[in-house]
């Protein structure tokens, strides 16, 4: 990538993230309250639908989701770890 690397990218967007839930709720509770409750809304917003899938296509790259599901050939190897039938 080019000026900035992913995980410099994530921890940006994560402390805007952050810092614009904080700067939310400051305006909601000393100047007004209609205003703050928007700003709040539209950061929680940014965090589902932008920051989160980003985050997780960063994290997840590279990883087999079937080594994270409940499947059967899963179940028998948590039971031959388990040591019970």
């Amino acid at each position: 990538m080019g000026l900035y690397s992913k995980k410099k990218i994530i921890k940006i967007l994560s402390i805007i993230l952050f810092g614009g839930i904080l700067f939310g709720v400051y305006y909601r509770e000393i100047i007004e309250t209609s205003i703050g409750d928007k700003i709040i809304g539209f950061f929680v917003i940014f965090g589902a639908f932008i920051f989160m899938p980003l985050f997780l296509v960063y994290r997840l790259k590279g990883k087999k989701f079937e080594d994270y599901t409940l499947s059967d050939k899963n179940l028998k190897k948590m039971r031959k770890k388990s040591g019970k039938n």
